[in-house]
């Protein structure tokens, strides 16, 4: 059966958008999705489903919001396109804190002008790839500061994003058995 890895934003993050992985997991399950495993308490789940991908992304967004009450977007990846995301790995030789090395997920590809603004951002020791619909960033001074970070975890990108480290997009591709 087909393996999705659902990246839900901005939950657990503060004291807003809270849910818990276990009720999250049950649920999944109870509105029939197979092999439901979480990852950390920040909205990673990797699930199978026969359903078409946006049926898939459309259907977990409508169980958070019934269950728990809350409006929660989530971007949404096969396990190839995670795994092909993993292999492309632009910052192999500069991201040597897997910590401060972000991809971030898109719902659809960014506009040209938005890409301009993101790679302008970037300070000189900070490294942004734009491909498909992820964008990779190195920040190797950290994301406290980070202009370019302060775009890509905003809502200024015209589309839905959601941001993880390194070792999380790692740790989800060996989750989804990949």
């Amino acid at each position: 059966m087909p393996r999705y890895v659902a990246l839900l934003r901005g939950i657990n993050i503060g004291p807003r958008n809270r849910i818990s992985m276990a009720e999250l997991r049950a649920a999944l399950e109870e509105a029939g999705f197979g092999e439901v495993e979480t990852y950390l308490q920040s909205g990673n789940v990797v699930l199978e489903s026969r359903a078409k991908p946006e049926s898939v992304r459309r259907q977990v967004e409508c169980v958070i919001a019934e269950r728990f009450g809350l409006e929660i977007a989530v971007v949404l990846r096969t396990k190839a396109e995670l795994a092909a995301v993993v292999r492309r790995n632009p910052h192999r030789r500069d991201a040597t804190d897997p910590k401060r090395y972000q991809v971030t997920f898109l719902s659809k590809k960014l506009a040209a002008k938005v890409v301009r603004e993101l790679e302008e951002a970037a300070v000189p020791a900070e490294r942004v790839v734009v491909a498909g619909r992820e964008v990779y960033a190195w920040h190797p001074s950290g994301v406290a500061r980070s202009k370019l970070w302060s775009k890509l975890a905003g809502k200024s990108l015209g589309v839905t994003a959601t941001s993880r480290n390194w070792t999380t997009v790692e740790a989800l591709l060996s989750l989804a058995g990949g």
